[in-house]
C-alpha cells in the first residue's frame, strides 16, 4: 500500500482535468500538448453547458483514452462510473454528491484509483474510511472553470488535514495557477489540478512545463 500511494503522490504533481468545452484548440491536441508539458495525470471531465452527450462523449472519452495509454498517463473519470467500466478507465473520481467511494471500489475493484472531492476535515475522515486513493481539496481560489463550486476556503483545509496527521495523498483544485501554486504546495498538497490554466492558455505544453516547474520548486524550498 505505502508504494501505491507514493506513486499516487507523483501522479497527482500535475492533474489535468478537461473536457471539449475547455479547450481552445480540439481536445486531443490539448491533451497531446499537455503531456508534452508535463501532465502527471489526466480526468476526462465532460461537463457544463455545450458538453458533448451520449456516443460523442463516449467517442471523445475512447480518443483521449487511447492518447493516455500511447502515452502512459492514467485516464480517469469524472463522475460516471459506468464509463469508467465500459472503458476499463485507470478510475475515477466523484464529488460527495456521488456514490461513496466504498461503493464505487466494490465495483471497480481494488486496482483501480478513487479520489473523492472533499471540503472539510469531516468529509475527507469519510473518504478515507471509504477507501478512497487521494483527495481532491478545494476551491483553494476563485474559479470559473465550474459553474457548481463552493465557497473559496484557500489553503487552510489542506493545511487542517495535514495538522490533523492524515497522510493521504492530496491534490488542490481551483482557481490554480502559475502565480498561486507555492501555498498549496507548502501548505502540504502534493500536487495541484487545473482546468483552464492549461485548456486555455494560448501555449498549452509551455503553461503546463511552467505549472510543473512551480509545484517541483515549491515541494523542494
Amino acid at each position: 500500500m505505502h508504494n501505491r500511494s507514493v506513486q499516487i503522490r507523483e501522479w497527482l504533481k500535475l492533474y489535468f482535468i478537461m473536457g471539449s468545452v475547455n479547450c481552445r484548440l480540439s481536445p486531443a491536441d490539448t491533451l497531446l500538448q499537455a503531456i508534452d508539458g508535463g501532465i502527471t495525470l489526466f480526468q476526462f471531465r465532460e461537463k457544463d453547458p455545450g458538453a458533448l452527450s451520449g456516443a460523442a462523449a463516449i467517442e471523445l472519452a475512447r480518443q483521449l483514452q487511447g492518447i493516455c495509454r500511447q502515452r502512459g498517463i492514467p485516464f480517469i473519470v469524472n463522475d460516471d462510473i459506468g464509463l469508467a467500466e465500459m472503458l476499463d478507465a485507470d478510475g475515477v473520481h466523484v464529488g460527495q454528491e456521488d456514490e461513496p467511494a466504498a461503493a464505487i471500489r466494490r465495483r471497480l475493484g481494488t486496482g483501480k484509483i478513487v479520489g473523492v472531492s472533499a471540503h472539510t476535515l469531516q468529509e475527507a475522515e469519510q473518504a478515507i474510511a471509504d477507501g478512497a486513493d487521494y483527495l481532491g481539496l478545494g476551491p483553494v481560489y476563485p474559479t470559473s472553470s465550474k459553474a457548481d463550486a463552493r465557497a473559496v476556503q484557500g489553503t487552510q483545509v489542506i493545511e487542517q488535514l495535514r495538522r490533523s496527521g492524515l497522510s493521504i495523498p492530496l491534490v488542490g483544485i481551483g482557481g490554480i495557477t502559475a502565480d498561486n501554486v507555492p501555498p498549496v504546495i507548502r501548505a502540504g498538497a502534493d500536487g495541484i489540478s487545473v482546468i483552464s490554466a492549461i485548456a486555455a492558455a494560448p501555449d498549452v505544453s509551455g503553461a503546463a512545463r511552467h505549472l510543473l516547474h512551480k509545484v517541483t520548486a515549491s515541494s523542494q524550498s
